[in-house]
């Protein structure tokens, strides 16, 4: 597994890696508040669908461990909680493993038996289960990423339309879906990395991923921290690559995370992620997404229904980044945002696109892979009974 941490927890402290200041710089910020897990989230200092949803858990049980929670009775007490949960979710309202991480966050607490405990033992029972509750999100997390690396990696092997006469492939990727974006290893990156280290990768092309440029900054350093073979590109060169190196290179599937995957297999995911799916269709190349049962959404049935962020014009118009000196050297002490377009233009600014199902493959879970019935449809029924009988009810 990846040595890299985008998130360093020990009870009463939380750190997380300032992804903003990636690749030059490798700065942890404290998180001690709900507000300042709150920033952290909406400034995307940290980012990705799993990692969001921890850093929410842990930023609110490390506030409560150092005695936020003045409350006294168990009513109060579990108001407090709330509250404090219902602030979190407005972060980033998209990704759907913050909202399942709460729901259960307020189950636990609720569950607790305090019949016969007086106020104060109650008061920290509940606040006790919180926290455990939250660090089981932590730990669970990184279990969840390596069986989702080892079902995708197998599938893909099984089913990749293209191989070398050795068996090896090439996949593309977008955005950042590895250790940075999760506890550890990560989903589509933590497939790629699973195929790397079993000797069947040729090669991971990774796109730059405007306009956060998730990818250049983040699995690009990824990609080569791991001393994976891997290429950036453009997002706009996938089409070109497809059609000048596939064969060549053996390029089998597009691999992608997944913000929120809907009752119906229509997945949110990080803007241009639907063309990639387009491109890989008229390509033949696979389309999987790699994607945690808690980012599966089966009170949304489809895709109509995701709601999508939209962020600042400046994110287009402008761009931060460490100084390259006459010498070509980046000089990280030294750091300058410049503009890239007419400060003036309209920008419609979406974090987020919807794939329809009809164009992915594979869902890769950590409970298995998942491919569309002849309906053209996926049924997550199988590995989420509980779930699906107590949503869907049928």
């Amino acid at each position: 597994m990846s040595g890299l941490q985008a998130i360093r927890y020990t009870r009463g402290k939380l750190e997380v890696l300032d992804q903003l200041k990636l690749p030059h710089e490798h700065h942890y910020d404290e998180v001690s508040t709900s507000e300042e897990a709150f920033d952290s989230i909406k400034s995307m200092r940290v980012r990705g669908a799993p990692a969001i949803a921890i850093v929410a858990a842990l930023g609110h049980a490390v506030e409560l461990h150092h005695g936020s929670c003045k409350t006294c009775s168990p009513a109060e007490t579990i108001s407090y909680i709330d509250s404090r949960l219902d602030y979190l979710k407005q972060s980033r309202p998209t990704a759907v493993d913050l909202t399942n991480a709460i729901t259960h966050l307020k189950a636990t607490i609720r569950a607790v038996n305090v019949s016969e405990k007086n106020e104060a033992s109650s008061h920290d029972a509940i606040i006790e289960a919180y926290i455990a509750a939250a660090e089981e999100i932590f730990r669970k997390d990184t279990e969840t990423n390596l069986s989702i690396g080892e079902h995708g990696s197998k599938w893909l092997l099984e089913n990749a339309p293209t191989k070398s006469a050795d068996g090896k492939l090439s996949v593309l990727t977008h955005c950042n879906t590895g250790s940075l974006a999760t506890s550890g290893h990560g989903t589509a990156l933590g497939i790629i990395r699973s195929l790397h280290s079993a000797g069947h990768l040729t090669h991971a092309f990774c796109t730059e991923t405007r306009p956060y440029n998730q990818g250049s900054r983040l699995t690009a350093f990824e990609l080569v921290y791991e001393k994976i073979p891997s290429t950036l590109i453009t997002d706009s060169m996938a089409g070109a690559l497809f059609a000048l190196k596939k064969d060549e290179k053996n390029i089998a599937a597009v691999i992608v995370g997944a913000d929120r995957v809907v009752r119906n297999g229509d997945t949110a995911n990080k803007i241009g992620t639907y063309s990639l799916a387009v491109l890989a269709k008229y390509h033949g190349v696979k389309f999987i997404v790699a994607a945690p049962t808690t980012s599966i959404d089966l009170n949304t049935e489809t895709g109509a229904g995701i709601k999508i962020e939209e962020r600042k014009p400046e994110e287009l118009t402008q761009i931060s980044g460490a100084v390259v000196g006459k010498d070509g050297k980046v000089d990280v002490s030294r750091t300058e945002r410049v503009a890239t377009a007419h400060q003036e233009i309209d920008v419609w600014n979406p974090a987020f696109d919807v794939t329809p199902a009809e164009l992915i493959d594979a869902v890769v879970t950590e409970r298995g892979v998942v491919v569309k019935g002849s309906s053209g449809s996926f049924d997550f029924k199988d590995i989420m009974p509980e779930r699906w009988a107590k949503i869907v009810g049928e």
